[in-house]
């Protein structure tokens, strides 16, 4: 799906593989090439949450090795790893390490009562009292015309924040292709018919993790998004799922990292190793690049948007 999306990517495999053909470790890689920010490995691209398939500093080790021998056939100036479970294994000291991100996540084992009540009195619980007041409905994205809807209101978002929007096929590709399952799901809040906030949710195993959200800005006085979150929450809840993920967020993106931390949920660093050492990467609010783009992002008429964004993520990963 990364490859068929973005074309200046290409997916290597690192296994190790028992002398039965077990695998009993993987370091998915990807080739990331580019004319203005360069010629490097990351695993994996976009993954708000990514581990090495590893149990053990050994096979980091063994892994590594490889990895970095692959870079060095291919040219790539940069190698890097991101983690979620498995930082306690980087142990090379030839890697530098990243804290730029934080995760943010809410534990499901809890009555709704109990977990209401862990919620910010004014930021949250007040705000959720005022959407239920508004009539929402609650509806699935169920066809590609209402996945177009859907990326409207994102792009439409994504110029309020400054931010470029994922190309429309990458979004597509990831509906057509794991929505079937249910892995993927995008819950909408409307209001008489029409469409004023929307979150897309990935879910694996007993986790699920908000990974895009939007809305109609001049709504926001009643709260769609504080809507979707809670009825997110309560149905995963209902479901049987653990974990709700509110993705990974910048350290200096206070006014983001505070709406998550009012939702009482517990943070944790999200360690990022660069190779070599000397190429960590500088917090992305810091770099001329990024104020530029947000900047363009801002001013564009929302129709330019999506050639902005196609720009734009031809170039990272």
């Amino acid at each position: 799906m990364l490859e068929e999306s973005f074309p200046h990517m290409t997916g290597h495999y690192l296994a190790l593989v028992s002398e039965n053909g077990d695998i009993n470790a993987a370091l998915p890689i990807f080739e990331v090439r580019s004319w203005l920010t360069g010629h490097r490995l990351v695993s994996l691209p976009y993954a708000t949450l990514c581990d090495p398939l590893i149990k053990d500093r050994n096979e980091f080790e063994l892994l590594a090795k490889e990895a970095i021998a692959l870079a060095d056939r291919l040219g790539a100036r940069s190698f890097e790893i991101r983690t979620h479970l498995t930082s306690e294994f980087v142990s090379d000291q030839r890697f530098g390490e990243s804290l730029i991100y934080k995760h943010h996540f809410l534990s499901l084992e809890r009555d709704d009562d109990v977990m209401m009540k862990s919620f910010d009195r004014t930021c949250v619980r007040q705000r959720i009292q005022r959407a239920v007041k508004s009539n929402f409905t609650l509806q699935t994205v169920e066809n590609e015309s209402q996945l177009s809807d859907f990326y409207t209101l994102y792009v439409h978002g994504r110029k309020h924040l400054g931010l470029p929007p994922q190309p429309y096929k990458f979004i597509r590709l990831l509906w057509n292709n794991f929505a079937p399952s249910g892995a993927v799901e995008i819950l909408t809040a409307r209001l008489n018919g029409q469409m004023i906030a929307a979150i897309l949710m990935l879910k694996y195993r007993d986790r699920v993790s908000v990974e895009y959200s939007a809305h109609d800005e001049q709504y926001r006085n009643v709260s769609p998004v504080h809507f979707l979150f809670w009825e997110a929450i309560k149905l995963s809840r209902s479901r049987g799922f653990r974990i709700f993920d509110f993705g990974r967020t910048e350290e200096s993106n206070q006014s983001l990292m505070d709406f998550k931390r009012h939702w009482g949920t517990t943070i944790v660093d999200l360690p990022e190793y660069y190779f070599p050492k000397g190429r960590m990467e500088k917090r992305r609010s810091e770099s001329f690049e990024y104020r530029m783009m947000r900047n363009l992002c801002r001013v564009a008429p929302p129709r330019l948007l999506p050639s902005i964004g196609k720009f734009c993520y031809r170039h990272l990963g």
